[in-house]
């Protein structure tokens, strides 16, 4: 077996510390910084462009199950959480997550790039555009059907992208829902829980038995880059989580806001 490069091991470290601080501060899944860093290393590993973004992607959910968790545990201590609202999403998003994941399955490392870019890119001028903290009071909305198709929504370009929905859900929550930002951060935190399983079995099953997977995959899950994601990311989530609640909600916002704009202009190849 081929040595495994140091510098691999480094940057995949130091990827998994920043999403997870990212992910418990912002309540996304952390998917738009560590699929882009993944599908450029697995490239100069001597990946192909179409297997290494699908591995990107799908280990990227699994990535983001435990930093949910670990970021919900926190916000939960905060009442952050609209439990209600999170468990109905999180239902229609988890069956949609694995649709989005099959679909996947059959598109170009070309074309998923894009939409990976252009998805985000959306999803922070819609953020841009409502205030972190609401400028009148605005009741909840309680509609099933908003949640559902919210879930749907959600769920279907978590499993397509490989990202947690969060770049998704939040602006839905924002601007559909009514939710206030950290309410919002911790809501969707919870919502990932359900969209990033859906989504990891997806990748799994699809990519079983695949040709050319590296050492240690499960499917298109592959379980080292998961190590090195995830351990250093559940316990820089919980900070995150920490550091939210004392932080502006509007500072939250537009550091949300430029980190999606620069990680979908690079993988659209703009910059």
């Amino acid at each position: 077996m081929t040595p495994i490069d140091p510098l691999y091991l480094i940057i995949l470290l130091f990827t998994g510390a920043f999403t997870g601080l990212i992910s418990g501060l912002l309540g996304v899944g952390g998917g738009f910084i560590m699929s882009p860093v993944q599908f450029w290393v697995l490239q100069v590993e001597g990946i192909s462009p179409d297997l290494a973004i699908r591995i990107a992607f799908g280990t990227s959910l699994f990535v983001i199950l435990p930093n949910a968790i670990s970021g919900v545990l926190k916000h939960q201590r905060n009442l952050a959480v609209l439990w209600k609202p999170a468990v109905l999403i999180g239902i229609f998003g988890l069956a949609a997550s694995f649709g989005g994941a099959a679909v996947a399955a059959v598109l170009p490392a070309e074309v998923l790039s894009k939409i990976f870019g252009v998805t985000i890119i959306i999803g922070a001028l819609k953020t841009y555009r409502t205030p972190a903290v609401p400028t009148e009071e605005r009741e909840v909305s309680s509609s099933v059907l908003l949640y559902a198709g919210a879930g749907i929504l959600i769920g279907f370009f978590s499993g397509l992208v490989g990202i947690g929905g969060g770049v998704i859900g939040l602006p839905i929550m924002l601007v559909l829902l009514h939710f206030g930002m950290r309410e919002a951060i911790g809501t969707s935190a919870a919502v990932m829980i359900f969209t990033s399983v859906g989504g990891t079995i997806g990748y799994i099953i699809n990519g079983w038995g695949q040709p050319g997977l590296p050492p240690y995959s499960l499917g298109y899950v592959n379980l080292l880059n998961w190590v090195l994601l995830a351990g250093p990311g559940i316990l820089a989530a919980r900070k995150g989580a920490q550091i939210a609640h004392v932080v502006n909600p509007e500072y939250l916002k537009h550091l949300f806001v430029v980190l999606m704009i620069y990680i979908g202009l690079k993988m659209i190849g703009v910059v």
